[in-house]
């Protein structure tokens, strides 16, 4: 009786055997093996992306990810005015990468409605145009609240605002939105862009240039 046990008992110790081996071959080849080779193969192709495409400030230091959007203003909130502001964020308590999410807010839901006017207003007074100028990205939070980009319309009613806070010719700064506006991919993909981080880093370039 017991022998029979005993027998009985070895395929199923020859089937544990071998899933524990399977489970190890798969760890090691998918695990371990799969994302070294796909990061040594980023680092190999595009290594800025493989980096986070981190972006430097005109000291060197690292001022943020190309990839993230961020906020531009002072410890208690207010937006700087020598600075492009983003859109709205609902990640958290603002661009928060840990907790990347949009509202969840149908159109016609009333605390939306609210925001919504209530952030046209600011804008508008910030920037002192038109509330009917004021475009559709500078009032609502992107899917992720991480958008590092604004539309053309946007940059272009913040560039006086800017120019004045900077002292710089109002020219020169919509010149620099020119320069960092990217098309639609492939032509037809998505909208023309523009990186707020980017284009607010080549302003602090152009400021210490024009000062030294």
């Amino acid at each position: 009786m017991h022998a029979r046990t005993r027998l009985a008992g070895r395929p199923q110790l020859r089937t544990i055997g071998v899933a524990l081996r399977a489970m190890a071959l798969c760890t090691l080849a998918l695990g371990v093996a799969y994302p070294l080779a796909i990061t040594g193969l980023a680092h190999l192709v595009a290594p800025d992306r493989a980096e986070g495409s981190l972006v430097t400030g005109p000291d060197g230091g690292v001022v943020g990810s190309s990839l993230l959007g961020q906020a531009f203003a002072d410890d208690d909130g207010a937006p700087l005015p020598e600075y492009f502001q983003p859109r709205p964020s609902a990640a958290g308590d603002g661009y928060d990468g840990a907790a990347s999410s949009g509202s969840n807010l149908g159109p016609e839901n009333p605390d939306l409605v609210t925001a919504i006017e209530d952030r046209r207003a600011a804008v508008a007074a910030f920037d002192d145009v038109p509330e009917a100028a004021v475009p559709a990205d500078a009032v609502t939070a992107s899917a992720s609240g991480l958008d590092p980009h604004i539309s053309p319309a946007y940059a272009r009613i913040q560039a006086e605002r800017v120019a004045a806070a900077r002292g710089l010719d109002t020219g020169e700064v919509l010149a620099l939105v020119a320069a960092h506006t990217r098309s639609a991919d492939l032509g037809f993909l998505g909208q023309p862009r523009v990186n707020i981080l980017e284009l607010n880093v080549a302003l602090d370039t152009a400021q210490r240039d024009t000062e030294e």
